[in-house]
């Protein structure tokens, strides 16, 4: 039929299929403006072009390559001025311009961080602001991520703001990856403390994670922010253990805010989980790198990946004292472990413990691990054998001494600060028993210092604490050994501020008296040290014993602690001779024997200084504490009299060395450093900064040449740096007083606010 009608020129039935259906017709035909293809398969050939093509755009000129090299090798020189490595750090951005994101991505992107280490803020911010999008990607590259390190460190306030708001959603990633954590630890050190809790919270809930404002919390611990928002604890700690368990498994245990978490995920634990998770601790802190790559099965390397090897072998629990997050995980683990677990870590502490007790957090754990460890025998081998070796240099160090102070006098608080202290008092809730094992309350209170004395370590030692101190002093010698040292240096350890103490504890015989009789050596000791403060006065440039502060008041407290001491020195060097040493700092040493708690001492100088006494030569404690405060009510009008003549005298001194060049302040267009507060933290400052800074110095009740001195600069910026960004046509004074007048208000108010009787 089809045939016929195409035969007889007739149309063409439709179609069944199409019946009632219009035909498809094209895109162009419909006036769609254009045909759009199908996408066509990508092979494994097509991508492999691709990528080749894309690693051929980022490659960077080898003549780029080469001069930015060379300048940076020129920038590193020893003897480079600061001026020439400011032009060499110039051209080099010069050069870099347009190109940071490929140079960040490159292996030359050590010259790109040596330029933002070296630059200054005005060249720095150019380079944030191109490689601010691409940041998180840099900070998983193993070139690139020690550039994002220097980049947030030399950010303004509201470029590490910027930075930390683009973190959020990506922590948790960025902390399991091996070269992220790196990046997001450095952001978390240096992050303020609002700053720092937005950080946490997005590993303790995904909620956190995916509403940004509920990062945005006052509250400072996590129990709070629990029951703030109606959380779930069972839930927040099952997603705090998954965080860490994956932590754990990748070794990543060396950073802070690793530490953080994990002492947060321990506050909050019951009993049962937080001995798990110090459980699984323990063998991660006690574990060098060096142990690890051996499991690896990498054993073939070259020279210098073994000496990186040799230098890494050292456990992990050493890396971690340079914290207080370190230290605290240290401490917990130490303290709540099992009897294996701390032998454990006495073991792996052998041939590092110097390293340890010179380290301002490290000597707080090996004090811990004196006061705790049962095994007196291993302590003895890893520490104390090592003490012994190497007394002089401890004893003269300020960490070194705590370790020796505490085994003669626990936990004293003449020796340890407060924060000391408290780092210490640190354990876990769910695992402190309420019985304090050890716990013994000082009886006598610190007279000179008015304070009562405690041992705060809480532990589940079983050992005596007076008996573990005597076997680790006694049998194993080290207090002979000390008494032989003291006896070769007792004339600087007198004289010096840190080893005064450990003669003192030495020669007394610890706390209460405890080594009383132990050793005879004692006497010779104390002879040394009445035969040092029995020479004459002399002009030659040494100081006598009763006339140095730090040696008299040591002398002093002997007496005072010490009656058989006393007895050896009054008759060694103060026995007719008392009206030498009548005024001064002598004067204490004397009156020390008519204070002493001992009769016998007592009786010893009483008639000779009751003389002294009725003559009006010696002036008893008494007389001295009222003309101690007659003189403190008379310290304002010294003051003002200092400030008319000698404060005057000294400010205009000051600012002539400033305005000649002698002392320098100024150092950048907007960057300035007071030359006279060389040890603060913050040593740059901007303009509006320094002169906040001066006018706090100027009208603060430091000393007068402290106070001369920052008027001389508040004098110096105001006449001499008119040309500084941010500085105003007000006259420094005006802003010195309107300054003080705001400061005055808040502490009015302050003192408003304060409920009566407080």
């Amino acid at each position: 039929k089809k045939r016929k009608r195409v035969a007889a020129g007739r149309p063409e039935a439709p179609s069944k299929r199409a019946k009632g259906k219009k035909p498809y017709e094209a895109p162009a035909a419909r006036g769609g403006g254009g045909s759009k293809e199908e996408p066509q398969p990508v092979t494994a050939m097509d991508e492999r072009v691709a990528a080749e093509e894309m690693s051929e755009s980022r490659k960077l000129d080898n003549n780029l390559v080469k001069e930015l090299t060379m300048l940076c090798v020129k920038m590193k020189y020893h003897n480079t001025t600061t001026i020439r490595r400011c032009r060499l750090v110039t051209e080099a951005l010069r050069k870099m311009d347009g190109k940071y994101l490929e140079i960040a991505r490159s292996p030359t992107a050590c010259v790109l961080q040596s330029c933002v280490k070296w630059c200054s803020q005005s060249e720095r911010d150019p380079v944030f602001v191109a490689l601010q999008p691409h940041l998180l990607d840099l900070s998983c590259d193993k070139y690139s991520c020690f550039l994002v390190n220097y980049i947030i460190k030399g950010a303004s306030k509201e470029q590490f703001a910027l930075f930390i708001s683009s973190l959020h959603g990506h922590v948790a990633s960025l902390l399991f990856h091996t070269i992220g954590v790196s990046v997001v630890n450095c952001a978390f050190r240096l992050a303020t403390l609002p700053q720092k809790r937005s950080l946490l919270l997005e590993l303790y809930s995904t909620e956190f994670q995916l509403f940004k404002d509920l990062t945005e919390q006052k509250s400072c611990s996590l129990l709070e922010t629990i029951s703030k928002l109606g959380l779930q604890k069972s839930s927040v700690l099952q997603h705090m253990a998954t965080v860490i368990q994956t932590v754990l498994e990748k070794g990543i245990v060396e950073y802070s805010i690793v530490h953080m978490v994990i002492l947060e995920y321990l506050i909050i634990a019951d009993k049962t989980s937080a001995l798990d998770m110090i459980h699984q601790l323990v063998p991660h802190l006690t574990r060098g790198t060096y142990a690890v790559h051996e499991l690896s099965g990498l054993n073939r390397l070259s020279t210098k990946s073994k000496e990186k090897e040799k230098r890494s072998s050292e456990p992990l629990l050493i890396r971690i004292m340079q914290t207080k997050e370190g230290l605290k995980l240290g401490l917990v683990c130490l303290k709540h472990g099992r009897e294996k677990d701390r032998k454990r870590i006495s073991k792996c502490l052998k041939g590092q413990i110097m390293k340890l007790a010179l380290n301002g957090y490290g000597c707080l754990f090996v004090i811990c691990l004196l006061s705790i460890v049962d095994n007196t025998e291993l302590v003895t081998e890893v520490v104390i054998d090592v003490l012994k070796k190497q007394l002089k240099e401890l004893i003269f160090d300020k960490n070194g001494r705590h370790p020796l102070l505490q085994l003669f006098h626990p936990l004293c608080s003449r020796y340890l600060t407060l924060g000391e202290l408290f780092y210490l008092n640190y354990n876990v809730p769910s695992l402190v028993s309420k019985v304090n094992f050890g716990s013994k309350l000082d009886d006598v209170a610190d007279k000179e210092h008015g304070g009562s004395e405690d041992t705060l370590v809480a532990s589940d030692s079983k050992e005596d604490p007076i008996k573990r101190q005597q076997e680790l002093l006694v049998k194993s010698e080290l207090y002979e050994v000390l008494i032989e040292t003291c006896i070769e240096n007792v004339g600087q350890l007198l004289r010096t501020n840190f080893g005064k103490d450990v003669l003192y504890e030495v020669a007394v015989g610890g706390k209460n008296s405890f080594l009383e009789g132990v050793t005879d050596r004692i006497h010779v000791l104390h002879n040394a040290i009445a035969c040092d403060a029995a020479r004459p006065r002399t002009d030659d440039g040494d100081e006598h014993a009763f006339d140095n502060y730090h040696s008299s008041r040591t002398i002093r407290r002997m007496i005072l602690d010490c009656p058989a001491f006393a007895a050896t020195l009054w008759k060694t060097a103060l026995e007719g001779k008392c009206k030498l040493y009548a005024d001064g700092f002598s004067s204490m040493v004397v009156g020390a024997y008519l204070e002493s708690p001992d009769s016998m001492v007592k009786d010893l100088a009483k008639s000779e200084l009751q003389l002294l006494i009725d003559g009006g030569i010696l002036k008893p404690q008494e007389h001295k504490a009222e003309e101690e405060k007659s003189a403190m009510e008379c310290s304002s009008d010294e003051s003002s009299e200092l400030s008319d003549t000698d404060t005057g005298y000294h400010a205009k001194k000051a600012y002539k060395d400033l305005k000649s060049g002698k002392l320098v302040a100024r150092f950048g267009t907007d960057r300035f450093r007071c030359p006279f507060c060389p040890e603060k933290k913050k040593l740059d400052y901007r303009y509006r900064e320094l002169v906040q800074h001066v006018i706090v110095m100027g009208a603060s009740k430091r000393p007068w040449k402290v106070r001369a001195n920052h008027r001389a600069l508040a004098k110096h910026l105001e006449t001499d740096h008119t040309d500084a960004p941010g500085s105003s046509s007000m006259p420094l004074r005006q802003a010195e007083a309107l300054y003080l007048s705001k400061i005055k208000r808040s502490q009015a108010g302050a003192r408003s606010t304060c409920k009566p009787g407080r």
